[in-house]
């Protein structure tokens, strides 16, 4: 009989520990799912239509179009052969699990600051919360030089930084949450810091703002966000979570993507940890709401015998959402005081119009890329930033003809092909040199 209890006692002990081991693995993968939205993985994993993180999505860099690579734990197709090194050294040092190195467009730069805890939440999610795809992508195929991924090695000698983040005992805890986040896993110096002609983000430029090709990711630095327009933390902890913020800034192109995808669904704390990294000193003081959403039509709409070019344009296309002095009309986003037209460029003014603004929840903004030509487009662009926002920015004809088109072309190419070819021809010369030197002999 004592035996008998004995084996109930242990199996019930064998049965409690199996169901906390399982207990674990849950929260585990969990934690790895909230971590793999809040590094946004899906944005560039997921193509639309297709199973997720099964890639195939294509990316657009200066060096031609980037396909992302299939992430379900698939043994054929994905990374379900991969160990939790080989998945570690591909998020963090860019080596994928053949040995080859992948292209920063994977943002392993600023995922090497992610702790190995973190690590271990996403391997545990990616191999056993996500579903395996044995469907193979299309493989990146970028021109000479660039195909050579060995390479990309080098480069990371040059302007790698592996350092995993170390939090600054001197700040709060949140502040070291929000460093972690903006430095690492949300991975913003990705695209709001400016690169060199290697396509290396410049660090002594860190977040001031850069040209992704088409879209302007702006300057977020402490210095800025308090200038004009205002921003707080409450305002940027709104921002990050719906797109809009009091201040008049509504979030357009990848920054609306991001937060459709990722801030929103990020936890309040964290998206609150992020402004106060962002705005160490906090000013709490912040513009007045709007007190009443339904805006009545201002401005004389009466026939003027001259009128410019612009403003026609604007009063065909937009007005009747944005108003005739552009305040806004039943709850749509006012032009006045957007901080959109105190950028240094126009481009994400033109690409507006170009593109039209889609978020996932709410109203959305039609893109005119079919009923304005460049010239109108650049002529609306104009006249919005300098009669409504009062700047002096302008735009020309000939950016908007690029940004249509996706951007101006890099000069990383042409730049690698002289620089290879000027290594051949030293090549060439130090072996006609050795050549000569022996028969001189």
């Amino acid at each position: 009989m004592a035996k008998h209890w004995k084996a109930l006692l242990a199996a019930g002990t064998l049965a409690l520990a199996v169901s906390q081991a399982h207990a674990a693995d849950e929260q585990l993968i969990k934690r790895g799912e909230y971590l793999a939205i809040a590094g946004d993985c899906g944005a560039c994993h997921t193509e639309e239509g297709k199973a997720p993180f099964s890639g195939g999505h294509a990316i657009a860099s200066p060096l031609g179009t980037i396909f992302s690579t299939n992430i379900t734990p698939s043994k054929t197709a994905g990374i379900g052969q991969y160990s939790e090194q080989q998945f570690a050294d591909a998020l963090r040092k860019g080596v994928r699990g053949d040995g080859s190195q992948l292209y920063p467009a994977m943002p392993y730069t600023a995922y090497a600051k992610l702790t190995d805890e973190d690590v271990a939440a996403l391997y545990a999610y990616f191999m056993q919360g996500v579903q395996p795809v044995d469907i193979q992508p299309e493989k990146t195929a970028l021109p000479f030089p660039f195909n050579l991924r060995f390479s990309m090695a080098a480069w990371n000698l040059l302007f790698m930084d592996s350092k995993p983040f170390q939090p600054d005992e001197k700040q709060s805890e949140e502040w070291n949450r929000g460093a972690y986040l903006v430095q690492g896993l949300t991975h913003c110096s990705t695209c709001h810091t400016p690169r060199n002609f290697l396509m290396a983000e410049q660090q002594d430029k860190n977040l001031q703002g850069a040209s992704l090709g088409t879209w302007f990711a702006p300057d977020i630095t402490a210095a800025t966000l308090q200038g004009k327009p205002h921003w707080t933390r409450e305002m940027l902890a709104q921002y990050l979570a719906t797109g809009h913020a009091s201040n008049g800034a509504t979030a357009g192109g990848p920054m609306l993507e991001a937060i459709d995808k990722s801030f929103s669904r990020m936890t309040p704390e964290d998206r609150q940890a992020i402004a106060t990294y962002l705005l160490p000193q906090d000013s709490a003081t912040a513009e007045p709401a709007q007190a009443n959403r339904w805006t009545p039509v201002r401005g004389d709409d009466t026939p003027q015998a001259v009128l410019s070019e612009g403003a026609q344009i604007y009063r065909n296309n937009c007005a009747s959402c944005h108003n005739l002095t552009g305040e806004g009309l039943n709850g749509l986003p006012a032009l006045q005081n957007h901080p959109v037209l105190n950028k240094p460029n126009a481009d994400n003014v033109a690409m507006a119009v170009l593109q039209g603004v889609w978020p996932e929840k709410g109203q959305g903004m039609i893109g005119f890329a079919g009923q304005l030509n460049d010239h109108q487009i650049a002529t609306l662009t104009n006249y919005v930033m300098q009669d409504i926002g009062h700047s002096k920015v302008q735009i020309s004809e000939e950016r908007v003809k690029s940004l249509r088109a996706g951007g101006d072309a890099s000069p990383l190419m042409l730049v690698s092909r002289i620089g290879m070819a000027a290594a051949g021809i030293i090549v060439v010369l130090v072996l006609f040199w050795l050549g000569f030197r022996r028969k001189a002999k």
